[in-house]
């Protein structure tokens, strides 16, 4: 089968599943399909924080994983998300080493948490994209398609922070890195940078 390389476009909340986001995956090279996929706030987390190349104090899990492959001369070649039953996907992580190549079972939030550390490109097939992508139009997403799949576009910050000003702004900033709040840390420093630059 042919892979489709994706790569990821939006981190969103989902309204569809309270504490839940979905991370939205758009075709490489500007194709018109979006394939979004509900993850857990704590795998949204992880994915955001790599994005970002923000550091926290102490690694996560993704991070800690990546660490242990690395000091093994483990490689994560690639992913792909191989599956879809009954609205979950399915991943696989395409790892080598030295004298193999391995395949491993993983969840698809797990496996594009790693993906963002290790530089390495995602593939889905044309059957998935096909049962579970949503098409883009020249306005964006269709309103209709966007609620059954239950992501909002774009992410909104909880409390509006285009309220607060700069000195406020930074001081919510260290806090909510502080509680390693990262999701909220990015829209917060994305409101800084914004006023920054007028």
């Amino acid at each position: 089968m042919k892979k489709i390389e994706l790569e990821i476009v939006a981190l969103s909340h989902s309204i569809t599943q309270s504490h839940s986001y979905a991370v939205v995956l758009g075709e490489a090279g500007g194709g018109a399909r979006r394939l979004p996929i509900v993850i857990g706030g704590f795998e949204a987390q992880a994915i955001a924080v790599a994005l970002e190349d923000m550091h926290p104090s102490r690694p996560l899990t993704h991070d800690l994983l990546k660490n242990f492959m690395t000091a093994f001369h483990v490689e994560l070649q690639e992913i792909i998300i191989n599956d879809l039953q009954e609205g979950i996907f399915y991943a696989k992580l395409v790892c080598f080493t030295d004298h193999d190549t391995i395949e491993i079972d993983s969840r698809t939030s797990d496996a594009l948490a790693l993906a963002v550390r290790f530089g390495c490109p995602i593939y889905t097939y044309e059957h998935i994209l096909e049962n579970a992508g949503i098409l883009m139009d020249e306005g964006g997403v269709s309103k209709q398609k966007i609620e059954a799949v239950g992501v909002e576009q774009p992410f909104e910050e909880q409390d509006d922070i285009t309220k607060l000003d700069l000195i406020a702004l930074e001081q919510l900033l260290q806090e909510v890195l502080e509680s390693e709040d990262y999701i909220r840390a990015i829209a917060i420093r994305d409101e800084i940078n914004k006023r920054k630059t007028k």
